[in-house]
C-alpha cells in the first residue's frame, strides 16, 4: 500500500492508503483476456501499465533506494511521488494514445515544487524504457 504524500510525516499517517498490486500476474490471471484484448480495453490496460510502473518503484523502495507515495487533492491526482534524498519526483503514467492535460501534476507542483516531473507513456518516457532501467536512473544525480 502507498501512503499519500503530504510533505509532513504526521499528515501522511492519517491519510487513506492506495492499494498497489506488486505482481501484475495477479491482475491478469483471472481476467480471461488475451494480450490483444487487454490492450484494446483501454481502462484495463491503463491500470495494468500503472501497476507495472508502481511495482518497479515499490521494488526500488523495498531495496532502500527511495520512498514511494501517491498524491490526491480533491479531483487532482499524481500517480506516484518518489522521494530519494533531496530529490522529489512526481510521476504520471499514461498508457493511452490521446494527449490530455495533466492538472494533477500542475496542482502538485504548485504546492510541493518537486525537483522533476516524469511522464511515462504518451510522448514521455516509453514504458518499456522506464521498466528496463533501475529507478535510480530516472531520479537524477
Amino acid at each position: 500500500m502507498l501512503r499519500k504524500y503530504a510533505g509532513a510525516a504526521v499528515r501522511r499517517r492519517g491519510s487513506s492508503p492506495k492499494l498497489q498490486i506488486l505482481n501484475t500476474a495477479l491482475m491478469t490471471s483471472g481476467c480471461g483476456l488475451t494480450l490483444q484484448q487487454a490492450r484494446a480495453d483501454t481502462e484495463f490496460w491503463g491500470r495494468l501499465v500503472e501497476s507495472a510502473v508502481g511495482t518497479h518503484l515499490a521494488n526500488a523502495a523495498a531495496a532502500g533506494s527511495c520512498q514511494v507515495f501517491y498524491w490526491r487533492h480533491r479531483n487532482r491526482e499524481v500517480d506516484f511521488v518518489v522521494s530519494a534524498g533531496r530529490t522529489l519526483t512526481a510521476i504520471e503514467v499514461k498508457s493511452g494514445r490521446s494527449r490530455q492535460s495533466l492538472p494533477g501534476m500542475a496542482a502538485f507542483a504548485k504546492v510541493f515544487r518537486p525537483t522533476q516531473h516524469l511522464l511515462i507513456g504518451w510522448d514521455g518516457i516509453a514504458v518499456a524504457d522506464f521498466l528496463s532501467r533501475p529507478v535510480e536512473h530516472w531520479l537524477g544525480p
